[in-house]
């Protein structure tokens, strides 16, 4: 118990509540590559400005994303990946991480 506690306490709060949050509902946590891929493509259709960090914890809205930009990025995300995200799964993405973890289960399915 002790050694994951200590391992707990290297994240952030917010960072913990999410992991645990997409474990219990047994959602994957994204591959690094495909997260750096998404803070790639949020940061050009944003125009975040150099120096500007984009992480799996950043928030569409506090990067200063409206719906347009959200439509906009995932529309990129479609392009980049070749998915195809719902409306509803689209409405439910606000972090990088949750784009990655959507990506990965999208292009998971589109392989089985």
């Amino acid at each position: 118990m002790a050694h994951c506690l200590a391992a707990v306490s290297s994240f952030s709060p917010s960072a913990v509540r999410r992991r645990l949050s997409s474990q219990a509902m047994g959602e994957a946590q994204a591959k690094k590559e495909t997260v750096d891929k998404v803070c790639m493509i949020v940061k050009k259709q944003l125009a975040v400005p150099d120096g500007t960090p984009v992480t799996a914890e950043s928030k569409f809205s506090e990067l200063g994303a409206d719906s347009l930009d959200t439509v906009e990025i995932v529309m990129g995300l479609e392009e980049e990946f070749n998915i195809t995200v719902d409306e509803t799964s689209a409405q439910d993405i606000a972090t990088v991480q949750d784009a990655a973890n959507l990506i990965e289960k999208l292009v998971t399915e589109k392989t089985a």
